[in-house]
């Protein structure tokens, strides 16, 4: 039986899993990641803001469908951004793993022990000391006391320490690594759970409850929401207001709000907020955004027949400097038995909008947002508008093609001032009675908000104490001084007197600059004053002594 076959398969996988899970893989797929994660934010998203992909189809046709083919416009949803993803959640996982095993015995080991020749150490210090070897012993371990220290004693009396310093240095790598990885599963646990979804209230104290999907204008959500089970609450908006420069600049935005939540949706208490911008509304886990504004023209219809009706649908503003708007009011004809007839005697006031009107002969435009001076510039259209049909249409415009072929017809063309009307050959009039407010709100929903805030401060703290704390170790040997015939007073030693020779090297193990200034510090306590230095000693920012 050929048994090479699986071998190489295996040593194949082997290999394969040991470059996964090397630390320089690891870090090639976070500048993957960052560098995948660029066309998010240079193009505009499919699930942030359609209406501008659209406008990029339009402006740039052919690129827009060679960058949507490889999900350029929906990068965070895109297989090769998952694959990028979880491959790098796998190379963390499988590096940090042994490394915080290597971790935990390198904290349960002793230090390693003192060399015997230190002056081959990159800092080294030798000197003599009055003190005795016991008494020199005291002080290195009160001066040292922050280290981790490891003392030995040799059979000629001479003592030994050991001591190592920095260890948090590696625990800060640790926690950086791991914070990634808790960031990465928190915001992949986030676009899963997640919903944001825009709705625009009346400022007439219209409101809007979060209770399914059908109350929203544009909603999107993670793969787990099918847009049942959203946190229970409720909103109105009693006033809106916009306070503006001379220049037309906005000043303050303010959205006098009442909503529900908890309890208050059973006893019906309504709570007051003043809603802003960039202060959003936390009630029920869910944050509400004043994102946006803008004007609702009020129009009467009154039909032939005496039948009024009165509508109110927000109008697009097409300037945010002057807020000139556009949009389209529909109005559905009623009192027809017939069917077919009635589809066909639907209207739609379309047009432009001015807070402050200025006309240049017959054409509106608007020279300041606030509402000075309203007028409408308006095309009524008579006919087919399609709103019995299956496909959806924008509330902002009508169906081009039903124009285009004829089902839909101007019928008539004026400005209008607040009050004014236009009258109609069939006997139909229309009256402008007015404007009124309207605000846009975004609910979003994040669970897992705050633990990315949590491993995101966790990434910096790990990253600021790997880059700041240096690992370093420091070795002394102590030795009674000899006596005249070159021999080892070590009765004078053990009586607690006879001086001491002292060696000191170190070795700083991170390829930071420091580490000689305090070593020389260190060897300068220890020496202390009334050392005498030791002829023939050499070394690294020791001190000048004993260099």
């Amino acid at each position: 039986m050929n048994t090479s076959a699986p071998r190489r398969v295996l040593a194949f996988l082997r290999n394969t899993w040991r470059g996964l899970t090397s630390m320089r893989t690891a870090l090639v797929l976070l500048f993957l990641l960052a560098l995948a994660a660029l066309p998010g934010a240079l193009l505009p998203q499919w699930s942030l803001n359609r209406q501008n992909v659209e406008t990029f189809y339009d402006n740039h046709p052919t690129w827009a469908k060679v960058l949507d083919s490889i999900g350029a416009f929906n990068v965070f949803s895109s297989v090769w951004f998952a694959a990028i993803y979880v491959l790098l959640f796998v190379s963390l996982i499988g590096c940090l793993v042994p490394r915080s095993a290597e971790y935990l015995r390198q904290l349960r080991a002793r230090p390693v022990r003192t060399p015997r020749n230190l002056e081959r150490m990159p800092h080294h210090a030798a000197g003599t000391v009055s003190l005795s070897p016991d008494e020199m012993s005291d002080f290195a371990r009160r001066r040292l006391r922050r280290w981790r220290v490891a003392e030995n004693t040799e059979q000629d009396g001479t003592r030994t320490f050991s001591a190592e310093r920095g260890y948090l240095r590696e625990a800060g790598n640790l926690v950086f690594h791991f914070a990634l990885v808790g960031l990465l599963i928190t915001v992949g646990g986030d676009q899963l759970m997640r919903y944001e979804g825009q709705v625009v209230v009346q400022a007439d104290g219209s409101g809007f409850c979060n209770s399914g999907t059908y109350n929203y204008d544009s909603f999107d959500a993670g793969l787990t929401v099918d847009g049942t089970n959203l946190s229970p609450f409720c909103v109105r908006l009693n006033d809106f207001d916009v306070r503006y420069l001379h220049s037309g600049q906005p000043e303050r935005f303010h959205a006098d709000i009442e909503y529900q939540s908890g309890e208050a949706l059973d006893n019906g208490n309504w709570k007051s907020h003043d809603l802003r911008v960039n202060n959003p509304l936390r009630t029920a886990g869910d944050r509400i955004y004043l994102t946006g504004n803008g004007y609702t023209p009020i129009f009467t219809v009154t039909f032939p027949d005496g039948t009024q009706r009165t509508k109110k649908t927000q109008w697009q503003p097409v300037d945010t400097t002057t807020m000139l708007s556009q949009g389209a009011t529909k109005f559905d004809r009623p009192g027809m038995s017939n069917e077919q007839r009635r589809h066909n005697n639907q209207l739609a006031i379309t047009g432009l909008f001015a807070p402050t009107a200025s006309l240049d002969g017959k054409v509106l435009s608007s020279r300041f947002p606030a509402l000075r001076d309203p007028m409408v510039a308006v095309d009524v259209l008579k006919g087919k508008l399609g709103l019995a049909g299956d496909t959806g249409q924008s509330i902002f415009s009508v169906d081009q093609s039903l124009i285009d072929s004829g089902e839909l017809n101007r019928v008539a063309r004026e400005n209008l001032a607040v009050g004014e009307t236009i009258r109609l050959d069939d006997g139909t009039t229309i009256r402008f009675d007015g404007v009124q407010r309207w605000a846009n709100l975004q609910i979003s929903h994040n669970p897992f908000q705050r633990y990315v805030l949590v491993f995101a401060i966790a990434v910096v703290i790990g990253l600021g104490a790997s880059l700041s704390i240096k690992r370093r170790r420091i070795w002394l040997r102590i030795k009674p001084l000899a006596d005249g015939s070159g021999h080892t007073d070590e009765n004078a030693s053990a009586a607690g007197g006879g001086g001491a020779s002292v060696e000191i090297g170190g070795l700083a193990r991170t390829d930071q600059a420091g580490y000689g200034e305090e070593f020389t510090k260190l060897t300068d306590e220890l020496l202390g004053s009334g050392a005498e230095p030791t002829a023939g000693s050499s070394g690294t920012d020791s001190p000048g002594r004993s260099s």
